[in-house]
């Protein structure tokens, strides 16, 4: 029996828009282990330089990834989608050990099997340093709360 993770394609507009959520809702989790549950066992990424292959190597990455970037907060927001696939933007803010804030801005591409688990991820993303004044995430760790703002609103 395979894995499913609702919902499924082909998306709608509707789907695609709560795909996304959950999506940015397990990153700001920031549990490796149960964000690489929505990917396919044999999910193929692209982030920055680095190319992970399947969930173990995913799990591996984003350990790395959230030992560096501290109190990291995300907002996606959909960009356009079709079938099995979905675009997003995204931003998150966090800081290094040494308390240096950054804004990270970038663009997914995924591409979901039937099941609706992501089976290719393609992030580009540029890291822009800012003063911890400038920040514009100041929820509690975790979920973003459902009226806080999205990246359109707060203008990003």
């Amino acid at each position: 029996m395979s894995e499913e993770r609702p919902p499924l394609p082909p998306f709608t507009r509707e789907t695609a828009i709560q795909k996304v959520r959950l999506a940015e809702d397990a990153w700001n989790s920031r549990d490796p282990q149960r964000v690489a549950l929505a990917y396919t066992v044999d999910s193929q990424w692209r982030n920055r330089a680095e190319f992970p292959v399947g969930r173990q190597q995913i799990i591996e990455f984003l350990t790395r990834k959230w030992r560096r970037e501290l109190d990291y907060r995300l907002i996606k927001e959909l960009w356009t989608f079709g079938d099995n696939r979905i675009a997003v933007r995204f931003a998150y803010e966090w800081h290094d050990d040494a308390g240096n804030w950054y804004r990270s801005y970038g663009n997914e591409n995924w591409q979901f099997d039937a099941h609706g688990l992501m089976q290719r991820r393609f992030a580009s993303i540029n890291d822009l340093p800012i003063a911890e004044s400038e920040r514009k995430y100041h929820w509690p760790q975790g979920r973003r709360p459902d009226d806080h703002p999205g990246l359109s609103d707060l203008g990003l």
